[in-house]
């Protein structure tokens, strides 16, 4: 009830790390959607991620400008169909500017372009463990947007998947950059609820789009 009646202010969980709720109004929400909608479709489409140990990804995964694949990256996705990646485009390079100009100011935003978008979608059963995004050659900071079903976002330190860490509850429209001291931090998410999203955005699960600077 609480968070019906009142905004949701920005907190900082950790030093660099920064949450903005309700970043992306819902037009907007709606604009990334049908992009990511196109972006699944193959080929270099949506897929499920394999781990070099044998485990899969509850999450699958599209990928823009550089393929990602456990722990490299290529220009085709040579973990699925082989066809080329499809293009980064500028304008979503320039939402993640804006991003991270809002959440740790404009000498932040100040680095090379983004190039890379990372597009998790979650149904109710998928997880994300515990990880780093340590493939990069850039310190950049990362931007991750949420849409759909409210996940909890497990935001730690860069030292150990364990404690110290806070549990932060990303709703659909929200923003999460971090950077600086936090740009290696281990996060997760350990659990979506099912049935969240909001019913004029038209999305059953949950879609996270995450923006890295490649430095490749």
């Amino acid at each position: 009830m609480d968070a019906e009646l009142f905004p949701r202010d920005r907190t900082e969980p950790a030093p660099g790390a920064v949450h903005l709720p309700d970043w992306l109004p819902p037009a907007r929400q709606r604009e990334l959607l049908r992009a990511c909608r196109e972006w699944a479709r193959p080929p270099a489409g949506l897929r499920t991620v394999h781990t070099p140990g044998g485990g899969t990804m509850t999450a699958r995964q599209v990928c823009l400008g550089w393929h990602w694949h456990p722990y490299a990256y290529a220009r085709t996705v040579v973990d699925g169909d082989g066809a080329p990646v499809k293009p980064f485009p500028a304008w979503l390079g320039e939402l993640g500017r804006g991003a991270v100009t809002d959440a740790l100011g404009a000498d932040a935003a100040a680095s090379a372009p983004y190039d890379i978008a990372l597009i998790n979608f979650y149904d109710a059963d998928a997880r994300m463990g515990m990880h780093r995004d340590a493939d990069e050659r850039s310190d950049a900071p990362v931007v991750s947007l949420s849409l759909g079903d409210t996940c909890v976002f497990r935001f730690g330190n860069p030292r150990t998947r364990t404690r110290p860490y806070t549990d932060v509850e990303l709703r659909s429209g929200d923003l999460f950059v971090f950077g600086g001291p936090s740009r290696l931090a281990y996060h997760g998410v350990p659990r979506v609820h099912a049935g969240t999203a909001p019913p004029e955005l038209g999305l059953t699960g949950r879609l996270n789009i995450t923006l890295r600077v490649s430095g490749l």
